[in-house]
């Protein structure tokens, strides 16, 4: 069996900080670990004053997204990446790994936001959503980002700018 080569170098995973009340959560993490391990030395330490430059650091260095079921981190770290990817910040795809439905709530409540007009059916293509590890990573590497034409196109440079005015402040 031949294997291709990813179009990624580095993919930011969010997850939770427990593994869930449902096994498959933690068999689909580990299905998603054995796609992503390339036998390389992975990771590196990297130092920063606050949550939102490290928020910024990860979204900077990653090719892609992806979030595992998770609790309010994992939501708040996806719907971030998610707005900077809105924002033209990046065009790097973010992943659901829809593991027996967990995201399908926040799917409808997005599908709900683009009928009510609180987001672009353009916006609404920036979430690549699939239940398994494979067909989410397959679907990653075909993603093919397309924006409003009033994106902003801020620069990572902004995100950081901010972290640090948000840190002077305190």
């Amino acid at each position: 069996m031949e294997e291709t080569k990813s179009r990624f170098r580095r993919i930011c995973v969010f997850c939770g900080s427990s593994s869930g009340n449902k096994t498959t959560y933690h068999d689909a993490a580990l299905q998603l670990a054995h796609q992503l391990i390339t036998g390389d030395s992975i990771g590196e330490v990297i130092t920063v004053s606050t949550m939102h430059q490290r928020k910024a650091e990860m979204g900077r260095q990653a090719d892609a997204f992806i979030a595992l079921p998770g609790g309010y981190g994992t939501c708040e770290e996806l719907l971030e990446v998610i707005t900077w990817s809105q924002l033209g910040i990046h065009t790097k795809p973010v992943g659901l790994l829809n593991v027996d439905g967990f995201y399908d709530s926040l799917l409808t409540f997005i599908d709900k936001a683009v009928d009510e007009g609180f987001v672009s059916s353009t916006a609404r293509r920036i979430i690549v959503s699939a239940p398994t590890a494979p067909q989410l990573l397959q679907l990653l590497e075909e993603y093919v980002p397309k924006h409003d034409d009033f994106v902003s196109k801020m620069a990572w440079d902004d995100i950081t700018d901010a972290a640090t005015s948000e840190r002077d402040s305190y």
